[in-house]
């Protein structure tokens, strides 16, 4: 039996997929066009995001409450150079007509504009939004966004969402969530937070084990590990009515990994051995996907799903190995490090992150193309850093460590760098999977 790492069940190495947020909907409408005003590389974009007005005490109060939102959503993300708006940024000489000095914005290297006005119509709060191409002075998008009170951080974060595809073509993090597991209760539950370590919010109370969640890519299903029977079962529970399906095999589950919609792996040892099966959501198997006498743990799909990275001790100690669905071909992916594990395949599809326990005694994580070149080295000479997962832009990666003692959730670029610490929860927290839907 493969031992894997301490403070998990023996033979198991956990893989988490990730949790979709159901993002608040907000009216929105837009004029303008949407481009893509920066290509990958060439570094990040030189943003004045004004300060918002607004048309009253109580709108001026939303209005700071937005400003702080979107500032931090938008640094979080680092991909911007947030850059202070000028004193001459407007003339409010005519409140009907704002005037934008668009030479004072370029003269402090700014490239793009974002400024609003918070307004209020019973109690929806409507925040409208303009964003310019400064250079030409070119209006690249006007949009509103409603809610109340207490949607106040979601409306800002739909803005950044917005903002964020317009001016780089790509899915952002915002509204997107991270699950994990802590023991701040005494017990293993698994929780969730906001994609900047906000909001965080408990999800399981079995008072037991629970642990590995994986959330299907509509959101309607979660798939979780559970030892309230005394064994690790797999769980699939609808989000939608509250129904709860087991997999009807007295055996070991361990590792769940959606394929789609309908279909979630894991592992399974019903018959002997450890192997990777597909089980549909009502709890039935629907087919076998690895076929080995050694242990087959950790699936995890590419973005279209037809081909599966997983764990396996075929040639010895853990190694990664890509399989493609329809043929059942496998091919061995990882050759450099001794102990390879928790893979995680990006959802630009493009490179695989995983963790290497290594002679030292340190656990670091790097990623590797699919294809078996690129090998990158992410984190070094700070302990034990585990169970990577991707943000749904494939520009971050959210992984455990603990290098400063406890195990917490730290994270950092996709290419290593900037890391940073999630959150600051009571107790260890463990096992985190990042949305890769929003």
């Amino acid at each position: 039996m493969i031992q894997f790492f301490r403070g998990i069940v023996p033979g198991v190495v956990t893989l988490l997929f990730c949790l979709v947020f159901f993002p608040l909907h907000l009216n929105a409408t837009e004029a303008g066009e949407y481009i893509a005003i920066r290509k990958e590389g060439t570094g990040n974009v030189a943003l004045v995001l004004d300060n918002l007005d607004g048309k009253g005490r109580k709108e001026m109060r939303f209005a700071q409450a937005l400003d702080a939102a979107m500032h931090d959503g938008l640094d979080f993300t680092k991909l911007f150079a947030l850059i202070p708006p000028p004193l001459n940024v407007k003339d409010n000489s005519d409140r009907k007509n704002v005037v934008l000095n668009f030479p004072a914005l370029t003269s402090v290297g700014a490239e793009v504009y974002a400024g609003g006005v918070v307004t209020m119509k019973s109690d929806t709060i409507i925040l409208d939004m303009k964003v310019y191409e400064t250079a030409g002075s070119k209006l690249l998008m006007n949009k509103t966004y409603t809610g109340t009170e207490a949607d106040l951080r979601s409306i800002g974060h739909a803005f950044c969402a917005d903002l964020v595809e317009l001016l780089t073509g790509k899915k952002s993090v915002f509204g997107s969530k991270i699950v994990f597991v802590s023991n701040k209760t005494g017990f293993k539950e698994i929780y969730a937070c906001d994609f900047d370590g906000y909001g965080v919010k408990q999800l399981t109370n079995s008072r037991s084990i629970s642990m590995n969640p994986a959330l299907s890519p509509d959101g309607k299903h979660l798939a979780y590990i559970d030892f309230t029977s005394g064994r690790p079962t797999l769980y699939i529970r609808s989000l939608v009515d509250g129904g709860i399906a087991a997999v009807g095999k007295s055996a070991v589950s361990i590792d769940p990994g959606w394929r789609n919609n309908r279909e979630v792996a894991a592992t399974l040892s019903f018959d002997g051995n450890q192997e990777i099966y597909l089980v549909n959501i009502n709890g039935t198997l629907s087919s076998r996907v690895t076929n080995s006498k050694s242990i087959d743990i950790s699936p995890t799909f590419s973005p279209d799903g037809s081909k599966m990275a997983f764990v396996s001790s075929r040639n010895g100690l853990p190694q990664l190995f890509i399989q493609d669905i329809a043929s059942g071909q496998v091919k061995r992916l990882t050759f450099s490090g001794r102990y390879n594990t928790q893979p995680s395949w990006s959802p630009v599809g493009d490179k695989i992150v995983y963790t290497t326990w290594e002679k030292n005694g340190e656990i670091n994580i790097f990623t590797i193309n699919a294809d078996g070149s690129g090998l990158m080295q992410l984190t070094q000479k700070c302990g034990e850093n585990k169970s990577p997962s991707w943000s749904p832009d494939g520009q971050m990666i959210v992984f455990t460590s603990n290098r400063q003692g406890k195990e917490k959730l730290y994270v950092m670029s996709s290419k290593g760098g900037d890391e940073r610490l999630l959150l600051q929860v009571d107790g260890v927290q463990t096992q985190p999977s990042w949305s890769l839907f929003r």
